[in-house]
């Protein structure tokens, strides 16, 4: 869906990098000129129904200036939990994911890429040190080998350096809430959470902070960029993982116009 969505439109384009299968990433422009941001989307397996908002943003636009949609930061894992192990070729493979999977062979719930590497704990922001984070590949919390291990982050970082914006978003599910703070100085902290709260204005979400949890590239945003960066748990707690086309519904009343109203909010 993504991929023929992304050759349909007419926009700036580009193909970020590819994930460890050798699938595209793809990422879209949409607006122009400052200020430039970035929304990045199912990062994780089992999120893959914030995909599809990302083509609601894109219909939508922005208030003023640009941001790039990657709609599909982990295409393995999405296929891994929407289809499942037949989206994957080599039976090696295979084999060891269903290892990584307690044995399972039900990867609905699957987090990771297809080394088993949770890849929003991947990012070099206190890596490791994570009150959830696992040393062993599994379905979620596994940091890898080391920082930006994986080619879908090692795509994401050289992609956001290339482009250097003045701000990122990271759309997950599910919880309803936003999670915008990382150790940042006061000075700092007062210019993101004036933008967080744009978002909370917008999307009704409270703000929230992830104690314990480092790694994300939302972190990373914030630590090494020095720009504000934002999580958005997007989807109410009563639906379950993976949600699907009326959680969908959900998201989208509430999260239409998150990027419209956040660039509203830059001078």
């Amino acid at each position: 869906m993504i991929e023929k969505f992304y050759e349909q439109v007419a926009c700036e384009k580009a193909i970020i990098g590819k994930s460890l299968l050798g699938r595209k990433i793809f990422a879209l422009k949409i607006g122009d000129g400052a200020p430039v941001g970035i929304a990045q989307y199912a990062i994780h397996g089992r999120e893959f129904i914030t995909s599809k908002l990302a083509i609601t943003h894109y219909q939508t636009g922005l208030f003023k200036g640009s941001c790039w949609l990657i709609p599909l930061m982990n295409p393995d894992g999405a296929l891994l939990s929407q289809v499942g192990l037949s989206t994957v070729k080599r039976e090696r493979l295979r084999k060891y994911l269903v290892e990584c999977n307690g044995g399972e062979r039900d990867f609905s719930l699957w987090k990771a890429n297809a080394r088993g590497v949770d890849l929003n704990v991947n990012f070099d922001a206190e890596w490791g040190k994570g009150e959830k984070n696992l040393l062993c590949a599994g379905r979620e919390n596994y940091i890898g080998k080391k920082p930006f291990s994986e080619p879908e982050t090692l795509a994401l970082k050289k992609f956001t350096e290339k482009i250097r914006p003045d701000y990122t978003v990271s759309y997950h599910t599910k919880g309803e809430e936003i999670y915008w703070y990382f150790y940042q100085s006061m000075h700092t902290c007062l210019r993101d959470k004036k933008l967080a709260l744009a978002l909370s204005k917008s999307t009704g979400y409270p703000l929230a902070y992830a104690k314990g949890s480092v790694g994300g590239y939302k972190d990373w945003c914030i630590q090494t960029l020095k720009i504000p960066a934002f999580t958005i748990e997007a989807g109410s707690d009563e639906f379950v993982h993976p949600l699907g086309r009326v959680g969908l519904k959900n998201i989208v009343k509430h999260n239409r116009f998150a990027l419209y109203d956040l660039s509203k909010e830059y001078e």
